[in-house]
């Protein structure tokens, strides 16, 4: 296993598939951890390096006793931190709902160590009104539900309660605490972004059809793909389909 250490705390990384191929690091959603994306790897270590991690408190990394208020932002800085430890090169970023989130603040925070952005199953550049409660109805169903629970545990562990509990806080204070998302204007974004949602998928709640046309109207470089059928997250819902989609963007 591999760590690297952030604030004094343990995170776990690691590398897997074609040695000198293109660095891809793939970027797990809320509760989630890396292993969401162990089904996926043959559909993309043909010719690239997988770079995997799991966030700070998540997964197999060092647990800590409260998320940060501005969670996502500290992920993005977690991303930097790794990528400027390692020196892979201009990394590409595969970040997937929480994750995609990340991805955009690492990209905005330091353009100069990564190629291009995946943001898949992204809700955009602000969070609706409302959100708070609908967060806490779905944890509080979520632990009704066997394969919700199985999903935790899986990810994260024994202790997947306490993990989910500092997770639902920090994303109900988002909107109680009136807290930032990114770091900057999505639209400020230096490297070739693109964004991939579902038309069926019901944990996003904007109009993600009019925010990406928003964000690619004020700057090109951000493009999307809507696609009419698949559940969150898009990534794994529709494996095949999207890794196709992401390799002719990174290979474009």
């Amino acid at each position: 296993m591999s760590y690297f250490y952030y604030n004094g705390k343990r995170v776990f990384y690691e590398e897997i598939g074609e040695e000198k191929g293109e660095p891809c690091m793939f970027l797990h959603g809320n509760t989630a951890s890396s292993k969401m994306f162990q089904f996926l790897l043959p559909l993309y270590t043909e010719d690239k390096k997988m770079i995997l991690m799991d966030f700070l408190g998540n997964g197999k990394s060092e647990r800590v006793s409260r998320f940060p208020d501005e969670l996502w932002i500290d992920w993005g800085h977690q991303i930097v931190e790794l990528c400027r430890e390692q020196d892979w090169g201009k990394v590409n970023l595969i970040g997937t709902s929480g994750g995609a989130y990340a991805a955009v603040n690492a990209a905005l925070e330091s353009p100069e160590l990564f190629n291009k952005v995946v943001a898949d199953s992204f809700d955009g550049s602000t969070l609706p009104e409302g959100i708070a409660d609908g967060i806490l109805r779905e944890r509080e169903s979520a632990r009704q539900n066997e394969m919700a629970r199985g999903f935790y545990e899986w990810c994260q562990g024994e202790d997947w309660e306490t993990v989910v509990d500092l997770d639902t806080e920090a994303l109900v204070n988002y909107e109680r605490k009136h807290i930032r998302l990114f770091r900057g204007p999505i639209e400020s974004i230096q490297i070739p972004m693109l964004i991939t949602v579902s038309r069926e998928d019901e944990m996003l709640a904007n109009d993600m059809e009019a925010e990406c046309r928003r964000l690619h109207s004020r700057n090109p470089k951000i493009s999307y793909q809507i696609l009419e059928t698949g559940a969150h997250p898009l990534i794994a819902a529709r494996a095949e389909e999207m890794a196709g989609i992401i390799k002719d963007f990174l290979q474009g």
